[in-house]
């Protein structure tokens, strides 16, 4: 499997953030499972030519959400979601993000039901292994 990485620079989402939200839809499309690993920090910097702390502070945020593991020469793999608990910050961060999800789309103009049809309609695309 594996993952393709592309970055936006001028995006109002930083560049760290943009490597997270991929992983996280890789892991949750199937692409990546438990034990693949991930580029070295430099050399993911090298390819998508950004400066390595930005890469660093990537793979420390996806370390804490408890995305990746990381190990002196094991390299960086995708954890496996089972063995770890659920914790309340993985709730809350993923309760934040719902937040400005819904807020956005009702600042769009969009209804409630418009939104949770869209809802469903992309939970959809990720629970059926299809790419959404």
């Amino acid at each position: 499997m594996g993952i393709w990485f592309q970055v936006t620079p001028g995006s109002e989402q930083p560049i760290y953030a943009q490597i997270v939200a991929q992983v996280e839809g890789a892991i949750a499309r199937g692409e990546l499972r438990p034990g693949d690993r991930l580029p070295p920090v430099r050399r993911l910097a090298e390819d998508l030519v950004v400066n390595p702390n930005t890469v660093a502070k990537a793979y420390r945020q996806m370390e804490l959400n408890g995305l990746i593991l990381t190990g002196r020469g094991a390299g960086t793999t995708i954890a496996d979601p089972v063995l770890r608990d659920l914790k309340t910050r993985d709730l809350g961060l993923l309760s934040e993000r719902l937040d400005t999800v819904i807020g956005r789309a009702l600042a769009l103009g969009l209804d409630a039901e418009a939104v949770r049809a869209l809802f469903e309609q992309r939970l959809k695309g990720f629970t059926e292994g299809r790419q959404p």
